[in-house]
């Protein structure tokens, strides 16, 4: 039986994708979560897996194409047992020498463009990952013009990049585009409350005293922990709007809202949030980060996200009322943690505290509902030794 693979959508502000690699030819076997391509939108170079296992029978989109979202880029023999005997040629070349190389998507599309053997290349990025850096130093004396093709935005890999705003350019207008069809269409609510988190402030200092850097946890872990156990404690945050009616998601993937070097801003998901302890989620807080300002993203982690949060961190603003990412129906903010005077027992004493706001899904909740959810978000981080 023969399925067909479509180009999936990385957002809301996607429309359309670059296939700038493909990692299989036809004939070969696949499975479920394996990367088969690296896809390039405004956000940057995207790793896409294959939704189901099987055999490539087809390649259809030739590399350097942009297509549509919902183009079908592939076909597969849908029983994994398949015998290609006669392997349909590829519509576009296969991955050339040195493609199985560790390197980021950015950095190998530099090395295309500028002719760069990246079979000759120590990366000294994470792992050893060859970096656009990498591909740059080892550029030729005369270098080759680039090829021919679509116009790419690479602010999603900060080393060579263009200048803030001609980089982010593209993906500038993606999200506006995005977010005003949200504000067209969806009705909105903002709520917003300031909480007091000395606990947790303390409680995070006195952890972190006795551990090495790479393992002390940051405030922000707990408000992503936080986020997530709320949507199991007030249900309808946590899902997608679609054809008209709301879907809860069975699990809850928290959308980390994380401001790119080159510009611009992307939202990967870090996947089952509510189940996992802090350190865990800490280190995948640290390298989702790490990779979405590499370009190493997949597009799982871009398309799963249930609810997002944005935080300011040390901005030197009190809050922040974000805009719903559809189909979601609902995107928590938080400001930084500052120190305010705050009355306690009848007395004024300094504390630690965060304005959390949310912006909701008037088709879903309501004002009642999402102030019982900023509260639960709340009432967790003030007790961090239970999340």
């Amino acid at each position: 039986m023969v399925s067909e693979f479509r180009l999936p959508a990385l957002g809301a502000d996607m429309e359309s994708g670059t296939i700038v690699q493909w990692n299989v030819a036809p004939g070969d076997k696949v499975r479920r979560g394996q990367v088969v391509a690296v896809v390039e939108t405004e956000k940057g170079a995207i790793d896409v897996e294959i939704f189901e296992d099987g055999v490539v029978r087809e390649l259809v989109v030739p590399i350097g194409t942009n297509v549509p979202v919902g183009t079908v880029i592939a076909r597969l023999e849908s029983d994994a047992r398949a015998v290609v005997t006669e392997p349909v040629p590829a519509a576009g070349p296969g991955p050339g020498p040195g493609a199985r190389a560790k390197i980021s998507p950015a950095a190998r599309i530099r090395a295309r463009e500028l002719g760069v053997d990246i079979s000759s290349l120590r990366g000294t990025g994470p792992d050893g990952a060859i970096t656009i850096d990498d591909v740059d130093r080892a550029r030729p004396t005369a270098a080759p013009a680039p090829q021919p093709g679509p116009t790419r935005v690479t602010s999603a890999e900060p080393q060579g990049a263009a200048p803030e705003g001609a980089a982010a350019g593209g993906m500038r207008d993606a999200i506006a585009a995005a977010m005003s069809r949200s504000k067209r269409e969806i009705p909105h609510y903002y709520l917003s409350v300031t909480t007091d988190v000395t606990t947790a402030t303390e409680w995070l200092s006195q952890r972190n005293a006795a551990l090495p850097v790479t393992e002390r946890l940051l405030f922000a872990a707990l408000l992503v922990k936080a986020v997530a156990l709320a949507c199991r404690d007030v249900r309808g945050f946590s899902g997608f709007f679609r054809d008209g009616r709301y879907e809860e998601s069975p699990a809850v993937h928290v959308g980390i809202a994380v401001a790119l070097r080159g510009g611009g801003l992307i939202a990967p998901a870090i996947m089952d949030t509510a189940d996992k302890p802090l350190p865990v989620l800490m280190e995948e807080f640290r390298q989702l980060v790490m990779r979405a300002r590499a370009g190493r993203l997949r597009a799982s982690e871009l398309a799963a996200p249930t609810i997002v949060l944005t935080s300011l961190g040390d901005s030197a603003v009190d809050a922040v009322f974000p805009i719903i990412q559809p189909p979601q129906v609902a995107i928590v903010g938080a400001g930084p943690v500052v120190v305010r005077p705050w009355v306690v027992d009848g007395r004024v004493e300094p504390r630690s505290v965060v304005t959390l706001s949310l912006g909701a899904d008037h088709r879903v909740t309501d004002g009642r509902l999402g102030a019982q959810f900023l509260a639960r978000i709340a009432a967790r981080v003030a007790a961090p030794a239970e999340l």
